[in-house]
């Protein structure tokens, strides 16, 4: 593995659902320290602020430390019962083994329903329900999922290795959304500290954003940035059943996104990362989702408005136990981002507007 490959299998397999983060921070803070003074927002959100550069415009780059997960809600006998953390469709759930983050450690478990071969014609036709689910931890007897200190408020997230597919370009992990954007933030923080930056760079972590988008409004509000650009993922669409002809895939490059369900991007901006793009002769395509949002959604609403932009990596299969990116793709969307954010002096920025 190369450094990429090693800070992608440590930031997926960590555990990090929203409200859970610290693990994830805690990442964060040992790959940047050296390069950054660390401060943290009071709902917990991760800010590191470059040491080198200037004292303004102030540029946020972004990235959400939370994945989809559960949360132990209470016990039916021997099976844990649970709540959902962020958005799931309910059939990428049955089956789906899991770990039970406790005090005592990590339990084992897979997420279970009333065998279909017990249902009526009806009920095996019809998409399970979320609250008729359930976690089998392997219990047998009378005890239950108390004697292994399984307590209501536990974490529980998908149990899932980071993989290097056939060929070694394509990746395999759970978490890619948007550890894939965490990633980036650590390395372009590292490649903009061997220059000397025309700004102030902040590398942020957000907390909660499959839960409401919470932590970006808190240190939204913290670092009141000139500039933010959201590091996430895509939805890749080179699937069976997709729409046809959408330019989101693997290796259709890095997504700049013209459009979501929360944010209309910065126009004056946005012509930037595509002129620098294509300076830089860095693959691209323009993604108009109607669906979903990321953490620019709110930031870009931050006192006076920020322009904003989202910069993503086609991904396939989010919000599911695991998904699969390529490699090239993120190596285009951290190229770009380092590139555009050298460009934001405070000329640039104050024409932004």
């Amino acid at each position: 593995m190369d450094r990429t490959e090693k800070l992608m299998k440590e930031f997926t397999e960590a555990l990090g659902v929203s409200g859970f983060e610290s693990e994830i921070s805690g990442l964060m803070k040992s790959h940047l320290s050296d390069v950054a003074d660390i401060e943290k927002d009071r709902l917990g959100s991760f800010i590191a602020r470059l040491r080198k550069g200037r004292d303004e415009p102030r540029v946020m780059l972004t990235a959400h430390m939370d994945e989809v997960g559960f949360m132990v809600s209470h016990f039916t006998g021997r099976f844990v019962r649970f709540n959902r953390m962020g958005g799931w469709w309910t059939p990428r759930m049955v089956g789906l083994p899991v770990k039970v983050r406790t005090s005592k450690g990590d339990i084992q478990g897979v997420v279970s329903s009333k065998s279909p071969f017990f249902m009526e014609e009806k009920e095996r036709k019809a998409i399970p329900k979320a609250e008729d689910l359930f976690i089998d931890v392997g219990l047998v007897g009378e005890k239950g999922p108390e004697s292994l200190g399984i307590v209501p408020g536990d974490p529980v997230i998908p149990d899932f290795p980071f993989t290097i597919l056939e060929g070694g370009k394509t990746y395999l992990a759970k978490a890619w959304d948007d550890r894939v954007g965490c990633v980036m933030v650590v390395e372009a923080l590292r490649r903009l500290a061997r220059t000397a930056p025309p700004n102030a760079v902040f590398g942020v972590g957000t907390v909660q954003e499959e839960v409401g988008i919470r932590g970006a409004v808190t240190s939204g509000n913290y670092i009141d940035p000139d500039v933010c650009l959201a590091l996430e993922v895509n939805l890749a669409q080179d699937i069976p059943g997709s729409a046809d002809g959408r330019p989101e895939k693997l290796g259709g490059g890095v997504s700049i996104y013209v459009y979501d369900a929360t944010l209309i991007p910065n126009s004056k901006l946005r012509d930037l990362v595509v002129k620098v793009a294509k300076e830089k002769k860095i693959p691209y395509h323009c993604s108009a989702l109607p669906v979903g949002g990321t953490d620019g959604g709110k930031v870009h609403l931050n006192r006076y408005g920020v322009p904003t932009m989202v910069i993503g990596v086609p991904t396939r299969y989010i919000h599911s136990g695991a998904g699969i990116i390529y490699r090239a793709d993120y190596d285009a969307a951290l190229k770009l981002v380092v590139e555009t954010v050298k460009r934001l002096d405070a000329k640039r920025v104050k024409g932004l507007v």
